[in-house]
């Protein structure tokens, strides 16, 4: 059984944990990471997600997950990147955009780069159905024909300016 590391609103462990799928106490959040893979033409690496999963099944969203018990952010957006897209990169090949809280979860968006082509990804058969390049416009569309997670406007701004900011701030990044 999966567990998570229970935290406080501000991120702080509670030095407890819970498992996967038991009910959260009011103050209480878990660690959640999305991985925005942007490639040399600033396309974004999107996946639609398996049809039997629980949550969000045959959605388009980001890859990404809950980090488990004794597992920090990065290496928790290393692991959901390899496990769903077979796409392997070291912690500091992956940059912090920021964290947003979310109604029972902190979530942490990272960047990192790839050129890798979509049809050569390993996909996790189990989470991930599909996935496929997109720009920042084609996203944007597929948000509003609710075909990709509408995640909020304030998710999506907040995505935006920090993936701006990464890439001018680090030609190199």
């Amino acid at each position: 059984m999966e567990r998570w590391d229970l935290l406080d609103a501000e991120g702080q462990p509670l030095g407890r944990t819970m498992a996967r799928g038991d009910r959260l106490q009011a103050g209480q959040y878990h660690l959640v990471v999305h991985v925005w893979i942007v490639d040399s033409q600033r396309r974004l690496l999107i996946q639609k997600r398996a049809p039997d999963l629980k949550l969000m099944p045959d959605t388009w969203a980001v890859t990404g997950g809950s980090a488990v018990a004794g597992e920090n952010s990065v290496t928790a957006a290393a692991r959901e990147l390899g496990e769903e897209l077979g796409i392997r990169k070291s912690p500091k090949d992956f940059r912090l955009l920021g964290r947003l809280r979310r109604r029972n979860s902190l979530c942490d968006l990272w960047m990192t780069r790839s050129d890798v082509e979509a049809s050569s990804l390993r996909l996790q058969k189990e989470e991930v159905a599909d996935a496929r390049w997109v720009t920042r416009e084609e996203l944007m569309d597929m948000v509003s024909a609710r075909q990709f997670h509408h995640y909020g406007t304030p998710y999506f701004d907040f995505l935006f300016q920090g993936i701006d900011r990464a890439l001018s701030e680090d030609s190199g990044f």
